[in-house]
């Protein structure tokens, strides 16, 4: 065939930054929303060979877009080893739910300059559609959900929980190879 002819294959050119942050070095898990909690790890486990740490179950602080606090009780459990997997048991009503299209719920990156990415995110037509509050402070906290135009949603989690979560990934890996994990 000829370049360009019918029938040509063409591709497209690379795809440039454009000087923003970068989030790719900082991508740690991707996040599942199920409806049973437990049925679902043993499936994950057993089909793809993931070990996971035990069940988290914690009314997690939610700040709306509107300023609305409350708090969801949420179920979930990270796999041991990264990129992680976050499952989450769908909690009706919140934004923790599965649909009919996927259960892929978001892509999560560790924010090191956390109120700077949440910002950067906000200027690129990403809105914030829910995060953690700590105390009476009204800027995020902890993490934050920005709806992606594509329909992708990105987690940004501050970076200072980073050495507590994964030191509880490496307690429960430890855990896993005495086996006492549940």
């Amino acid at each position: 065939m000829r370049p360009g002819g019918p029938g040509a294959v063409t591709s497209a050119p690379p795809v440039r930054n454009s000087g923003v942050a970068v989030l790719s070095q900082t991508f740690f898990h991707v996040g599942i929303v199920v409806a049973r909690l437990e049925e679902s790890l043993e499936h994950l486990a057993a089909t793809l060979g993931v070990r996971f740490a035990p069940t988290t179950v914690v009314d997690s602080p939610v700040l709306a877009a509107d300023g609305t606090r409350t708090a969801v009780p949420l179920r979930f459990a990270y796999s041991l080893d990264a990129p992680h997997l976050e499952v989450i048991e769908e909690v009706p009503g919140s934004v923790w739910v599965c649909n009919p299209h996927s259960n892929l719920h978001h892509i999560g990156y560790w924010a090191e300059d956390f109120g700077g990415e949440h910002r950067r995110l906000v200027g690129s037509h990403c809105p914030v559609e829910i995060a953690g509050w700590a105390g009476a402070d009204p800027e995020p906290a902890l993490y934050t959900y920005h709806a992606d135009p594509l329909g992708i949603r990105v987690e940004l989690v501050d970076a200072a929980l980073r050495p507590l979560m994964e030191a509880g990934w490496e307690a429960a890996r430890a855990a896993a190879a005495e086996g006492t994990v549940p």
